[in-house]
């Protein structure tokens, strides 16, 4: 893996308008200042609960929605720019950065076979010069994430949720990307399946050169397949490292309590593990708490939190988190 970072944002926002007017204006705020960058030939995966911005961060990264503000930088490429006033036209851009959906069921139209689908993406940035080129490489697509030729004339809804996913996966690989977003991409199939369509991630990845931004909410997924690891609380990024370093030494409080709740096979290290369980609910995005957004539920919260928001720096060579209070959490 070379050291080049392939993809860099910084202090990125995505403000949704949620009704009122003038100075009432309301605002969800889903994602809020956020920086990181992934190297070439790398999976960064982002984990947190539903609702913390981890695919809004993924679909403003590729402006599939419009940044409220910030940088997108590919391949040492401004994309957008919100203070120069830059912002790219995508469509050379969609070619090396594509995403596979969540959902394989509202991902694929019902009306076209899984060969249309597969080629639209072939026949919109005209990679190939004949019919029969065309249908090769459907077919060569297909074959490479575990189907066969007699799938490309059926439709969706003929597929079980880990084969349309499957197709799904080829249609990102269409145009020969360099960097995929997968937008939680197990979370609608079956355990059994999620481990055949991990291994088969790592795999294209191997042979394709791949670079991933994995997106989840099951930590014990992403610790398998990340290189490195970030960790969302309601708009903001709180914590980041490498994948064992922030399993095993994990900073943030919010970290700890996520990884206290990773299943534990041997049930007698799973008694001995301490669950941390947090107070209360997660507050909203419309309206969120003033400084630390995690603060009305860590149990080291104190004035401090509530009046300035936690500088996102780096504590240790690689290792980076938000909190006023990490000598009192470790």
């Amino acid at each position: 893996m070379s050291k080049d970072r392939l993809v860099e944002v910084q202090h990125l926002q995505q403000f949704f308008p949620a009704g009122g007017f003038g100075k009432n204006k309301r605002y969800v705020k889903a994602v809020d200042d956020v920086s990181f960058y992934i190297y070439r030939g790398e999976t960064l995966g982002l984990v947190g609960e539903s609702g913390c911005g981890k695919t809004t961060t993924g679909r403003t990264l590729l402006r599939l929605y419009e940044p409220t503000d910030g940088t997108i930088i590919y391949d040492g490429e401004v994309l957008f720019d919100k203070q120069k006033k830059i912002a790219v036209n995508m469509l050379p851009y969609r070619k090396k950065m594509q995403i596979v959906f969540q959902d394989p069921y509202a991902s694929l139209d019902p009306r076209m076979t899984v060969g249309d689908i597969v080629g639209e993406p072939i026949d919109i940035h005209n990679l190939t010069s004949s019919k029969q080129e065309r249908y090769e490489k459907i077919i060569d697509l297909l074959q490479k994430v575990g189907l066969n030729s007699e799938h490309a004339n059926r439709y969706p809804h003929e597929f079980s949720g880990g084969q349309r996913q499957r197709v799904g996966i080829a249609r990102a690989l269409a145009v020969d990307p360099e960097f995929i977003v997968c937008d939680e991409p197990i979370s609608a199939l079956d355990v059994s399946i999620q481990a055949q369509v991990i291994n088969m991630f790592e795999d294209l990845q191997a042979s394709m050169g791949l670079t991933y931004l994995f997106i989840a909410h099951d930590l014990s997924v992403v610790k398998h397949i990340s290189n490195r690891i970030g960790v969302m609380y309601l708009g903001k990024m709180v914590e980041l490292a490498d994948s064992y370093e922030l399993t095993m030494h994990s900073l943030h409080p919010y970290t700890k309590s996520l990884i206290s709740a990773i299943p534990i096979a041997d049930p007698i290290k799973a008694r001995q593990n301490k669950r941390i369980v947090l107070e209360g609910d997660v507050p909203s995005p419309l309206n969120p708490p003033s400084g630390c957004r995690f603060r009305t539920r860590c149990p080291y919260a104190t004035e401090l939190c509530a009046q300035e928001v936690p500088e996102f720096k780096e504590v240790k060579p690689g290792h980076f988190a938000a909190c006023h209070h990490l000598d009192k959490c470790n």
